[in-house]
Parts: C-alpha cells; sequence; structure tokens
C-alpha cells in the first residue's frame, strides 16, 4: 500500500489539499473504497482535476526542482555562514547511497543551518525577496520556513534538539526560478540579515519568538 499527499509536488501549485492510497490488493482496496463513500473523505472535483493537471507535468517539475536544489545546496555549503547542509544529493549527506539506491534524484527539499543561530535565520528570512516565507512546500515557487518556530513551534525544545532541528534550521523548498535568482537573493538576504543580527549584539542563541514575528 502506498500512502503520499498530494498538496505537494503531484499537484504542485499550491491549490488544493489531497491524498492518494494506492494498492494492487483488490479486497483492501473495496474496503478504502467504502470508507471513503461512507465518511466522504474525497476531494471535491475541480480540486481532483487541479490534480490530475498537475500529475501531467510532474516528471518535468521534478527534474527542474532536483536541478535546482542541487545548485543551492552547493552554494549554501560553500557559504562560510552555514554550518551545515541536508540534502541528499551532497557527498557529505550521511546517507547519500542510500538515497542513490532508492531514487533516480535527489528532489527539491533541503535544509540548513546557520553558524549564527535563531535570530540571525529569522532576519535572513524577513530579508528575502523573491523565496516566500510560508509552511508549504513542493510548489513551483521557492518556499522557506523556520521549523522551531512555524512547523515544529508545538513540539518541546529538548525534544527539537534531539531530533536536530536546531533553532538555527532553516528549510527552503527549492522552486522553478532560475537557481541563479535563487542563490542572488539568498546572498543578499545573507549580507543584510547577519550584518543587522551583528549590529543587534549577535543574539543567536536565544530562544525564538513565536512565528508570528516573521
Amino acid at each position: 500500500m502506498s500512502v503520499l499527499s498530494t498538496t505537494k509536488y503531484v499537484e504542485g501549485h499550491n491549490s488544493t489539499v489531497g491524498g492518494s492510497l494506492a494498492t494492487r490488493d483488490e479486497a483492501l482496496l473495496e474496503r478504502f473504497r467504502l470508507i471513503r463513500k461512507t465518511i466522504g473523505a474525497i476531494q471535491a472535483p475541480f480540486d481532483a482535476w487541479l490534480t490530475l493537471r498537475g500529475l501531467k507535468t510532474l516528471p518535468f517539475r521534478m527534474k527542474l526542482h532536483s536541478e535546482h536544489a542541487s545548485a543551492v545546496a552547493q552554494w549554501l555549503e560553500a557559504h562560510p555562514a552555514v554550518a551545515r547542509v541536508y540534502y541528499p544529493g551532497l557527498q557529505s549527506f550521511p546517507q547519500r547511497a542510500l538515497a542513490e539506491k532508492q531514487q533516480r534524484a535527489s528532489g527539491g527539499m533541503l535544509a540548513f543551518e546557520l553558524k549564527a543561530g535563531a535570530e540571525a535565520a529569522l532576519r535572513v528570512m524577513n530579508a528575502l525577496r523573491l523565496c516566500s516565507r510560508a509552511e508549504s512546500l513542493g510548489g513551483v515557487e521557492t518556499l522557506v520556513t523556520h521549523p522551531a518556530t512555524a512547523t515544529h513551534a508545538d513540539i518541546p525544545a529538548a525534544t527539537r534538539a534531539q531530533l536536530g532541528i536546531t533553532d538555527g534550521l532553516i528549510r527552503l523548498s527549492v522552486g522553478l526560478e532560475a537557481p541563479e535568482d535563487i542563490i542572488r537573493d539568498l546572498e543578499q538576504a545573507f549580507t543584510a540579515g547577519l550584518e543587522s543580527n551583528a549590529k543587534a549584539g549577535g543574539r543567536g542563541h536565544e530562544v525564538c519568538e513565536p512565528a508570528g514575528q516573521l
């Protein structure tokens, strides 16, 4: 049985919310259909149409997402302000061999950690011009979020630390814009955000304020 979100790359344009259950087991499939019919857990027709339309361009979009994310990840890894980059396409990725075995490309999702910490991460994100701040991912545009104050804000700090979700971690869903433009936006945001962080006293390891600060 395969369970996946169609909200992300399948639909690919941040226009719908949906999911998919797929199986070769006919008996299990009939159970799925009964539950769907009974409780009405199904997309609206227009949302389903948008999802099917997005599916037509999925292979081409994923190719570009992967190529662009690879370029951005390599640039980030070489940047002196970045402590670590998480992307399966990098040679430094601990499970690179496993990723190559399981998938044809490395995808468009990556995360990186700034050496300066949480306050710097928020300032850098606030300085971005091309990349949009959002909790979603997998769209045609580049989206950025701060997990510690957004998607994982309700998780205790100690648990986040165990999971490697530091206060300086930024998640990036790399879109279809030219990678040079994405890198240029990150570069100017690093310059503006890190300089303002230094002027503010470099309070890089303080606990982040709530997500509303973004």
